[in-house]
């Protein structure tokens, strides 16, 4: 039995079975070590493109079978999402690797009589891929798209109503592309040419981000556990799109910033540097072990002015009542913006997200204006690219929050933009989506 698929199989059903986040997991694995470079790199594709592949393998695999796939057993499914991952997907994998491969790991898992049926089902898939083609014609245009390009079916018809066809495709195929690392310039300890002649100098190949002065694309590289300008901290790593949010804030020496969703803490960090680390931040989070992180992430930075508070940001009012001379509420989202990070993402997501997460949204944005002091900033962003929490939160908030007045958030940015309200598309922009948007208490 090959101990890279075994070691994959272990992942996607933890994914599956256990909701484990499949990078989380992922990165667990590997650093257990025992396998060669070449089997890492074979793991990660296996592990992503299967969980990202997500409904569509179990689509394809209907069509083998003549049973429910419910009532295939857990392990067995997911043996067959990998084996009919590598058919479909994986070129340089021969089938009769992904077919023998999968009855091993099928005997290894104790199940020999179904092994058998993995057998039939993927020699089948071999001998008839006729049966797996994706349906076409008049009134499948939706349905074709959303098998075609791994995405959740109510999600495709949504953007193909809003965007179009053609920039609905364009937005699942940016989905579908791997992600650049991006890290953002510790400027307390280094500036962005210096920071990128080491990262040179590490072996890495990487460019400059042209959306902030900070930023850096990393095109490629290892293990991060092993990036020493990342661990010495002179950086930090972070979305390009999401470093925006602290230079809408625009921080300034001694004031008093809340930040009161703020793990995993980049945007808070960010700030404190463009305070140089002068006056006062309390980060807060509603789970200790998230704001444990934003004070080691503080601590490798060199950092010092980040006071966690263990809160509900619906809260934060009542501790510091027109208190805070800028208040940043990156808000708990939906996450539609960020869907090629997170292979598992799209399929966890639902359209009932949009009715329930506005109001809590809402709520917390209430909340935090209660604590901006006259003449302070309220700034709110979210990683999701839906109206309904963004523009329509941000248009709600200011219907009972008189005292409030919207700021154009696109003049603040590094390279200004024209809009009131930023919204970044990942089609459009080519980076993660994200939006942006300030208020100026009177």
């Amino acid at each position: 039995m090959d101990k890279a698929r075994a070691r994959a199989l272990k992942i996607i059903n933890a994914v599956h079975e256990q909701e484990a986040y499949a990078n989380v997991a992922l990165a667990k694995e590997l650093r257990k070590g025992g396998l060669s470079d070449m089997d890492r790199r074979f793991v990660t594709e296996l592990v992503y493109g299967t969980v990202k592949a997500g409904e569509t393998l179990d689509w394809i695999i209907r069509q083998y079978i003549n049973r429910p796939l419910g009532k295939v057993e857990p392990i067995i499914r997911d043996i067959l999402r990998m084996g009919v991952y590598q058919l479909r997907y994986m070129d340089k994998v021969p089938a009769s690797a992904a077919c023998n491969e999968s009855v091993e790991l099928a005997k290894h898992c104790g199940h020999a009589g179904l092994a058998k049926f993995v057998n039939g089902v993927m020699r089948t898939m071999v001998r008839e891929p006729e049966k797996g083609a994706f349906p076409e014609g008049k009134g499948m245009a939706t349905v074709q798209l959303a098998l075609a390009q791994q995405h959740p079916e109510w999600l495709v018809r949504r953007w193909i109503k809003e965007f179009g066809y053609e920039e609905a495709t364009r937005l699942c195929e940016f989905n579908n592309q791997q992600a650049p690392l991006s890290v953002r310039t510790n400027t307390l300890k280094t500036n962005r040419s210096e920071l990128m002649l080491q990262l040179v100098a590490a072996g890495l190949e990487c460019e400059k981000s042209s959306f902030t002065n900070e930023g850096v694309i990393i095109k490629s590289h290892g293990s991060l556990d092993s990036l020493q300008v990342l661990q010495e901290g002179y950086c930090q790593v972070q979305d390009e799109s999401s470093m925006l949010v602290a230079h809408v804030v625009d921080p300034q020496p001694n004031e008093l910033i809340l930040d009161v969703c703020s793990a995993p803490g980049g945007k808070t960090t960010h700030m404190a540097a463009l305070m140089d680390n002068r006056g006062r931040i309390v980060a807060g989070d509603i789970y200790q072990h998230k704001l444990d992180r934003i004070m080691d992430n503080a601590n490798r930075l060199g950092i010092s002015i980040i006071e966690p508070m263990l809160i509900d940001a619906r809260e934060i009012w009542q501790e510091f009542p027109q208190q805070a001379d800028r208040v940043l509420v990156d808000a708990p989202c939906s996450g539609l913006g960020v869907l090629r990070r997170k292979p598992d993402s799209r399929w966890r997501k639902s359209k009932e997200l949009l009715t329930e997460l506005p109001k809590l949204q809402l709520q917390i944005l209430k909340s935090a204006g209660a604590a901006v002091k006259p003449g302070g900033l309220l700034v709110y962003s979210t990683c999701t690219i839906a109206r309904e929490e963004n523009q329509d939160v941000v248009k709600a908030f200011l219907e009972v929050a008189s005292e409030f007045s919207l700021v154009n958030a696109g003049e603040r940015l590094p390279v200004p933009r024209t809009e009131d309200m930023v919204q970044l598309y990942p089609q459009r922009d080519g980076t993660d989506g994200f939006f942006i948007a300030c208020m100026r208490r009177k």
